[in-house]
C-alpha cells in the first residue's frame, strides 16, 4: 500500500465517502471543510491506485501529554476491512508523528465501540481515561 498525504481538494474530496463511512450523518460539503483545515493533516492509502483507507490527524500540546498527533479519523473501505490496510495507517501515523517529535499519538472513540478498542489495544494502545464532552 503507497500512503501519501491528500493535499488538493480533489484528492480531499476522494476521501470523503471513505470518511462518511465513519461520520455517516455529516454532509459531505461539512466533511471536505473541516478536513481542509490548515493544520489537520490527510493521508490516503492507496492499493493499486485505488483509495482504500484515510487517516486524519493533528499535532497538538496539552499539559498532560506535551506533543502528540491526536489521530481524529481512521476508515479503511469497507470493502477493504480486515486486510491490514488499518495497521498500515496506524503504523504510518506513528512513524510520521515520531518524526514530529510527538511523545503519544491519542485518539478518542465511542464507548460502544469495543471491537474498535480491542484494535487498538492489539496495537499497544492503552485505555488512558475518559473523553467527556457537552453539546452546545
Amino acid at each position: 500500500m503507497e500512503i501519501r498525504e491528500l493535499t488538493t481538494e480533489t484528492r480531499r474530496r476522494e476521501a470523503v465517502p471513505i470518511l462518511r463511512q465513519l461520520w455517516s450523518d455529516t454532509e459531505p460539503d461539512d466533511v471536505l471543510e473541516w478536513i481542509g483545515d490548515d493544520e489537520y493533516s490527510l493521508f490516503g492509502g492507496f492499493v493499486d491506485g485505488e483509495l482504500v483507507g484515510v487517516a486524519g490527524v493533528l499535532v497538538t500540546h496539552l499539559l498532560h501529554h506535551s506533543r502528540h498527533a491526536w489521530l481524529y479519523d481512521l476508515v479503511v473501505d469497507e470493502s477493504h476491512r480486515s486486510e491490514g490496510y488499518g495497521t498500515l495507517l496506524v503504523e504510518f501515523i506513528e512513524q510520521w508523528a515520531d518524526e514530529r517529535e510527538c511523545e503519544y499519538v491519542i485518539l478518542a472513540s465511542p464507548r460502544e465501540k469495543e471491537r474498535v478498542h480491542q484494535y487498538y489495544q492489539n496495537q499497544n494502545y492503552e485505555r488512558w481515561g475518559y473523553v467527556i464532552e457537552k453539546e452546545l
